[in-house]
């Protein structure tokens, strides 16, 4: 059996790991290797794994816990994406809250499946949106907990990719890239973007090393890890939207939910992690999503299409109780249904705190 490629690419909620996983995917597909994904999520019903696999890709998903906590099915549904024709190279996408993913993942995976994976560098994509305001010292609008996760993810990271820097400035690049630099020193860090692949051959060529070795694990309170989880309110829905008689844009009132979303959170004093909604209707999607209180709502996915029902994929991580996020979700449908006409129905809400992570397995060396 030959090894299959395997590369983690983390980072926290709304830094972007979607749009560069498929970009990678499409590189490597492009250089004629089978690509296949992992996607991984606390709930059910993911947005990332339906948008994914719209634009035709291979993809399996881990709900309902991270992959620390979920090891053993992590390692199920990356056998399965093979089923049919081995994959080269597995992409897999982690929790946005998670980290010490290379105790718990990459060297488990190393030394239990090291005939069947060869894992690469752990790269982690950095939030410039909260980014800024975080390696300044601040929480970026989340708890201190939140925020330490943040950074851990970057401390351990093997690759810092600042990701979003065609939304930067020359100065604002430079700025980031020194704080990155000054606060992880030693680090291998590029600039990418994952919407229009400035630096990604960079990112290429990083992936491209083997993984390190495992000398220590990274130092992390797993008190303080529990807290920054549980400070988040965590988010999924269905919604059916329709009209009897009048065809409405697809596009438009997918964007206008989220900007309803991001009003509604303002005002709550809510910060965002992510607000992702992806609509669907006729064989093809819409998705809008919002990152951070001071960026603005994007249709990232567009469908140009008019109709008379679609259905649409709610993902919502917020810092806050997740009772009162339901609740300005709840509010947030009903008001747009309202304006444009619309009949809503929610067929399915699921809300919550994550529970503590509990790895499967914690490498203390690299054997073990």
């Amino acid at each position: 059996m030959k090894q299959i490629r395997f590369l983690m690419i983390g980072g926290f909620l709304g830094a972007g790991k979607t749009t560069a996983i498929a970009r990678l995917a499409r590189y490597y597909t492009d250089q004629g290797l089978r690509v296949g994904l992992v996607t991984n999520d606390q709930a059910y019903g993911l947005v990332d794994t339906h948008n994914l696999r719209a634009q035709g890709f291979n993809v399996g998903e881990v709900p309902g816990a991270c992959f620390c906590c979920k090891f053993d099915e992590l390692v199920d549904t990356a056998a399965k994406l093979g089923a049919d024709q081995q994959p080269d190279v597995i992409l897999a996408e982690p929790v946005g809250s998670c980290t010490d993913l290379l105790a718990t993942v990459m060297q488990p995976l190393q030394h239990l499946f090291g005939d069947r994976y060869r894992p690469g560098p752990l790269a982690v994509l950095c939030k410039p949106e909260h980014g800024r305001k975080i390696l300044g010292g601040g929480t970026g609008g989340f708890s201190p907990q939140a925020a330490y996760i943040f950074l851990k993810q970057l401390e351990e990271a093997q690759v810092i990719v600042l990701n979003k820097i065609d939304r930067l400035s020359a100065a604002e690049q430079h700025e980031m890239l020194q704080l990155l630099d000054e606060r992880f020193p030693g680090k291998k860090i590029i600039g990418v973007s994952g919407t229009t692949g400035d630096g990604f051959s960079n990112l290429v060529a990083a992936l491209e090393s083997d993984a390190l070795p495992l000398e220590l694990p990274l130092e992390i309170d797993y008190d303080t890890y529990a807290e920054g989880e549980a400070s988040l309110g965590w988010l999924n829905c269905a919604v059916y939207f329709h009209h009897g008689e009048i065809a409405w844009s697809l596009d438009e009132v997918t964007q206008l939910l989220v900007v309803q979303f991001s009003q509604a959170l303002l005002e709550a004093k809510m910060e965002p992690g992510h607000i992702k909604v992806l609509a669907s209707a006729d064989d093809s999607t819409a998705v809008a999503n919002w990152v951070s209180s001071d960026a603005p709502v994007e249709l990232s996915v567009a469908s140009k299409l008019t109709v008379k029902s679609a259905n649409m994929l709610v993902n919502a991580r917020a810092h806050g109780a997740p009772e009162k996020l339901e609740q300005r979700v709840r509010d947030s449908i009903k008001a747009v249904a309202a304006t444009r006409g619309l009949d809503c129905d929610i067929t399915s809400v699921q809300y919550f705190r994550p529970g503590r992570p509990e790895p499967v397995h914690r490498y203390q060396t690299p054997h073990g």
